[in-house]
């Protein structure tokens, strides 16, 4: 069977969707403040590199550990909420089963005790 990052399109898909998501992240006043002194860019490429792993794909994400990567910033369920529903968002968008979104928001959502409160 296919993983999710095949069964899509692989990196070139993932990217569209991670290059959407960050639209609908960055005009939502609940958290685009998080972002506000981010090179996009590269957080973009970043962030493609690591959905594509989460998804199935190779791994090629060489970033920090999630608790790492949001130290600081105390995020409350309210923002990990937005970003889960702009993830879906974006997901749909791109035409991805209701069946897959929720496999891959299950694996966004085990990452919420490494995220949240730090």
């Amino acid at each position: 069977m296919d993983t999710f990052y095949e069964k899509y399109g692989g990196e070139e898909t993932i990217y569209k969707v991670v290059d959407y998501f960050y639209d609908l992240v960055l005009a939502d006043d609940t958290v685009n403040h998080f972002f506000k002194d981010t090179d996009m860019e590269k957080q973009r490429k970043h962030q493609t590199k690591f959905i594509s792993y989460a998804l199935g794909g190779p791994n090629q994400y060489s970033g920090q550990s999630m608790a790492k990567v949001h130290a600081g910033m105390n995020l409350q369920p309210v923002h990990f909420d937005a970003i889960v529903k702009h993830l879906h968002a974006a997901l749909t968008h791109f035409g991805v089963s209701e069946r897959d979104i929720d496999d891959a928001l299950t694996k966004v959502g085990s990452l919420r005790d490494d995220i949240l409160y730090k």
